[in-house]
């Protein structure tokens, strides 16, 4: 196997290759049920260099499963929870996008070595609250974040969002309590903004601040968030708490938490306000996040 092959890539090569369809003819019968993709992107799915995350990769998958003669399901039951929007990283996380990309970006941010740096703030709780709109795109996300000083002298913190690719444009940041917007840079190409929120005052070691800041997304329509949303932590976080509020009630909703090998998820039922909420507490490294249909 490739060093980039997945569950994923794998069974389609195979299914293409039994199929004995090039991929030129795949994506003609993709188009001709009104599925565009290129054939640059099934090249991708197939070696496993990307994989379908949109929801219009998403149906072309579901298009394939029966060009291809498998059973419904057979090739999306093997993708991980796609990468969704609204994913806020903390300083040196590059999971989906380049490396050289992220330290040009936070060169202009004023934080050229913030790859390297170690971490002097430690996030000692976070809440995060997103709106998802009637045509089911992600409209905002609020985020309540409360750090701990490792060290003297502390006062920003930066903020790396990724807005989805060059398709979808940049959100709107809005500093909302004990902290303000500093420098904001975007980088169009890649789809990434990157932000500094500047304490209203500095915090020495074993000290504590919050702050709260809103990400919102111009619309309707609004962005595609894949019917999911969450957090990838890097290191252990006491209390994470995620709500998802909607416009229009999904027909289910789930919570997954993913640490080391193991997987477990639970059902979650809409509160009368048509939302939905779980808590994670002394967890990670590992991805925690609420799915829906």
């Amino acid at each position: 196997m490739a060093i980039s092959d997945t569950a994923f890539s794998t069974a389609l090569r195979t299914a293409i290759a039994r199929s004995g369809l090039s991929l030129d003819r795949l994506q003609a019968r993709l188009q001709a049920n009104g599925i565009p993709v290129s054939v640059t992107a099934l090249s991708y799915w197939q070696s496993g260099k990307r994989q379908p995350e949109r929801q219009s990769s998403l149906s072309a998958v579901r298009v394939l499963e029966d060009v291809l003669g498998l059973r419904p399901g057979e090739l999306l039951s093997l993708l991980p929870p796609p990468r969704p929007r609204g994913h806020a990283r903390r300083r040196a996380e590059p999971v989906n996008f380049p490396v050289e990309a992220l330290r040009a970006l936070l060169e202009r941010v004023g934080a050229p070595h913030a790859l390297e740096q170690q971490h002097r703030l430690t996030l000692a709780s976070l809440h995060d609250r997103c709106e998802i709109a009637a045509d089911g795109g992600q409209r905002s996300m609020t985020a309540r974040t409360v750090f701990r000083s490792t060290a003297d002298g502390q006062g920003r913190w930066l903020l790396v969002y990724d807005h989805g690719g060059a398709q979808t444009g940049p959100p709107r940041l809005h500093a909302l309590r004990n902290c303000r917007a500093g420098r904001v840079e975007i980088d169009l190409e890649h789809g990434l903004t990157a932000a500094e929120l500047i304490f209203d005052r500095s915090i020495d070691r074993g000290e504590t601040h919050l702050i709260e800041y809103t990400l919102t997304n111009a619309g309707p329509p609004y962005p595609e968030c894949s019917n999911t949303y969450y957090r990838e932590f890097r290191r252990p976080v006491r209390e994470y708490l995620l709500e998802i509020q909607f416009d229009a009630s999904p027909e289910r909703c789930w919570q997954y938490e993913r640490a080391g090998d193991t997987e477990d998820t639970r059902d979650l039922r809409l509160d009368a306000g048509g939302g939905v909420h779980a808590v994670a507490l002394d967890f990670g490294p590992g991805v925690f996040g609420i799915g829906w249909r």
